[in-house]
């Protein structure tokens, strides 16, 4: 089962309020110290106790619930402030140093704006695009944020200076697509859905790329070249080849490096690199587009059974990825 992003969990929002139920929404605002989740964690609730997603480690979840039906039943929003100095925080049991403020809306509050913000959820989830939300907080309302407040936004989750607004912003759900159904794949696969990478298999060979092999995993047994060409290949997406067949591995790599996916990986040993390197040189690809594939697959741990290479591969992913959005940060901080 797929962890929840904050779009997915938005989504869910969105189905719950079009099938007629009242909810409030709970962000983290702000954070101060050692704080188990980070600003713009979300977690909703429904009316008839439903939840989904989560604002700590589990320790202010319950006053968060409770404030939250307070909110549905007077149609407002409501801050609570969390630290280990509070009487409150030891109750509910933050008491890891540090402190965190969390803002819980009710749908109700915002009932005229509700429709258009959770369709624009629904249409930039579905398009893979970013989810930008303007919280204003003084006035109980959340409402889409305007492009150009996007456009400034990405990827912080920040109040403005007079703590009236938080904009709250959610960069699409990165994609993995795993060529080759083999044996590293079994153990990589799992792990980075767990990671929160939404995951697919591509192997034509059904002999590897079935359900047996893969229970509860997306597979496509197109050609790997075919798929991604057609495939929305963007920033949020990540390619690794694994076959060891040039077929199957050149012919992804030569679409992969046309689009502008934020990690490219492919396995094999330094001489095996260095071959594909000429191959694809002949196909005409220069040294600093080759220089995009991360070879041999994975950080170098020493890495030696198949699910040890899985994690060193899902290791540097995950070091490429967040070391994106911290570059991001940097620029637009």
């Amino acid at each position: 089962m797929r962890p929840l992003s904050n779009d997915n969990i938005l989504t869910i929002a969105a189905d719950w309020h079009q099938s007629g139920h009242n909810l409030a929404i709970a962000i983290v605002i702000q954070t101060w110290g050692s704080s188990p989740r980070p600003a713009g964690s979300i977690m909703i609730i429904r009316d008839d106790e439903q939840i989904a997603g989560s604002v700590s480690g589990g320790c202010v979840e319950s006053a968060v619930i409770t404030a939250a039906h307070d909110v549905m039943a007077r149609k407002t929003s409501q801050r609570l402030d969390f630290a280990v100095a509070d009487a409150d925080a030891w109750q509910v049991g933050l008491s890891c140093g540090g402190a965190i403020s969390v803002w819980v809306c009710a749908a109700s509050a915002f009932e005229n704006d509700a429709a258009q913000l959770f369709s624009y959820v629904k249409t930039q989830s579905a398009q893979h695009q970013m989810i930008a939300i303007d919280c204003q907080l003084h006035q109980h309302q959340m409402r889409v944020a305007s492009p150009e407040q996007a456009a400034n936004l990405y990827p912080t989750n920040q109040c403005n200076d007079d703590a009236k607004h938080f904009y709250l912003v959610i960069p699409p759900e990165p994609r993995f697509y795993i060529i080759g159904g083999v044996h590293i794949s079994q153990h990589l696969a799992p792990m980075a859905i767990a990671a929160g990478f939404n995951t697919t298999i591509i192997d034509p060979r059904r002999h590897f790329a079935n359900a047996e092999r893969f229970p509860n995993i997306a597979i496509i047994t197109d050609w790997p070249d075919e798929l991604l060409e057609s495939a929305n290949i963007d920033e949020h997406t990540a390619i690794v080849t694994l076959t060891h067949d040039p077929k199957l591995d050149d012919a992804a790599l030569q679409v992969a490096l046309g689009k502008p996916a934020f990690y490219i990986a492919s396995l094999g040993s330094t001489r095996t690199h260095a071959k594909r390197c000429e191959r694809l040189k002949a196909n005409g690809f220069n040294d600093d587009q080759l220089a995009r594939i991360n070879a041999p697959a994975g950080l170098a741990i020493m890495a030696k059974t198949p699910a040890e290479i899985a994690v060193s591969i899902l290791a540097q992913l995950i070091a490429v990825y967040r070391g994106k959005i911290s570059a991001a940060m940097t620029t637009n901080g």
